[in-house]
């Protein structure tokens, strides 16, 4: 995972300017898979984001695979990020990984506050949904 932080980091180095590290955010978000069409319901909405954020999981071969959507271009975009980073990852590696690439591109630095709550909401939710996958192998194989 430290080698998909650091090529996001290395893209970002790219920009000098927020204003195109934004521009590039909204291009990532275009990238996103479309989450299904009924996972975009409170059940899966995100509390505590400024725009609406719907994040579903699956464990699939003992790999947690996410979708998401926002709509908002750059929490899109940020989600986008997450995804990139975590996604086919076990549950332990959700639950261990340091997402540093955040502090890194200056993305902390540079969102409003209200959508740096949102980003650490949606951190919370991708990793409180690896820890139900965790605990849920761990009880299948009691």
């Amino acid at each position: 995972m430290d080698k998909i932080q650091d090529e996001i980091i290395d893209e970002f180095s790219a920009f000098d300017d927020w204003l195109d590290k934004y521009d590039y955010l909204i291009s990532l978000s275009e990238e996103l898979p479309a989450i299904a069409p009924e996972h975009r319901t409170e059940l899966y909405q995100i509390d505590g984001c400024q725009s609406r954020v719907w994040v579903d999981s699956r464990l699939e071969e003992g790999r947690i695979r996410y979708t998401a959507d926002s709509d908002a271009i750059i929490t899109k975009g940020i989600i986008a990020l997450l995804i990139r980073v975590l996604d086919n990852r076990t549950p332990k590696e959700v639950l261990d990984t340091e997402l540093y690439f955040i502090d890194a591109i200056g993305l902390s630095s540079n969102l409003s506050p209200t959508r740096a709550n949102g980003l650490a909401a949606m951190v919370k939710q991708m990793r409180l949904q690896a820890l139900a996958f965790e605990t849920r192998i761990e009880n299948e194989n009691k």
